[in-house]
């Protein structure tokens, strides 16, 4: 485990690009040209990201990018 040290405005920048992240893999997986290998390992790396994210983010800016696990 790695711990590291972050003033607010460093906490701020990463939540918009961990936000950003977020935005293009939920584009991706609507993406019906991706075979599902490609949609499985973005699915994969979503959740390792969303985990990120929700360590800094409010409840209410987290359940935007929450998924359902039933999700296609």
């Amino acid at each position: 485990m790695l711990g590291f040290l972050f003033n607010q405005r460093e906490c701020k920048e990463l939540g918009y690009v961990l936000r950003k992240e977020l935005d293009e893999m939920l584009f991706d997986l609507k993406d019906h040209r991706l075979d599902g290998d490609v949609k499985n390992a973005i699915e994969s790396r979503y959740k390792v990201v969303f985990r990120m994210y929700a360590r800094l983010a409010s409840p209410k800016d987290l359940s935007r990018y929450a998924r359902n696990r039933n999700y296609q």
